[in-house]
């Protein structure tokens, strides 16, 4: 099960921070309600099996980077478990194309055709969404369903950790998530702000953020090495 009063599915470098999160009366109710959406017909991503993939591809003690995302994308095959990624095959989401663009004129990064972020996140960059998952063409229709309280404590262990990492907060929505951890803009840690790089909003500040090239300046000059972004 990947939300329920078990630890089943949470991968063992989570679980202490997570455990009594998952065992709590909201997360039961959350399960509950996610079974009778699927079993109403309602198509739900991404599949069972990858809404806990961000977790399982980047350990918490491996975290140096986090990325939030707001929810999974809400169209069929593009959601996989991971913030702003999609399989490959799959056309490239917009807001992706605008961070890829952000890559090539601030780390000359080509963009590499595909829109799979799975080499970030095996690097230690958590791609994590607000809400784990989504209606189909219903975006935003699993926010305040429960998953919150698993991703908040998600964010507040990274926060906690001794080792400074990098949080990159593209939006008002992250930036409001990342406000509920206390301490962390005052902390040992890196907190980079910009709008969010979907056509809406790219120009406002996202484009030319330099976010990437300052997130690895920040590793670097604390022992913790660089993105291969």
């Amino acid at each position: 099960m990947e939300v329920s009063g078990s630890l089943q599915g949470v991968p063992p470098s989570w679980q202490p921070a997570l455990g009594a999160v998952l065992d709590s009366p909201q997360l039961r109710q959350l399960g509950g309600w996610l079974k009778a959406e699927e079993a109403a017909g309602k198509r739900i991503y991404p599949p069972r099996g990858s809404r806990l993939r961000a977790l399982e591809l980047t350990p918490l003690d491996s975290v140096r980077v986090v990325i939030l995302g707001q929810d999974p994308y809400h169209g069929p095959g593009q959601a996989h478990g991971l913030s702003f990624s999609v399989p490959e095959g799959v056309k490239v989401p917009p807001s992706l194309v605008n961070i890829y663009k952000e890559l090539a004129t601030d780390c000359g990064v080509t963009a590499p055709g595909h829109g799979n972020l799975e080499h970030w996140a095996r690097q230690g960059v958590l791609l994590l969404n607000n809400a784990l998952t989504v209606e189909e063409a219903q975006a935003g229709s699993h926010q305040n369903k429960g998953w919150e309280a698993i991703t908040d404590a998600a964010v507040a262990a990274v926060a906690a950790k001794a080792e400074p990492c990098v949080f990159l907060l593209w939006g008002s929505h992250a930036q409001k998530k990342a406000m509920r951890v206390p301490g962390l803009a005052s902390s040992h840690h890196m907190v980079l702000t910009a709008p969010h790089p979907s056509p809406l909003s790219a120009h406002r500040g996202f484009l030319g953020c330099r976010h990437f090239s300052k997130a690895n300046a920040f590793l670097a000059a604390h022992g913790r090495g660089t993105i291969d972004w």
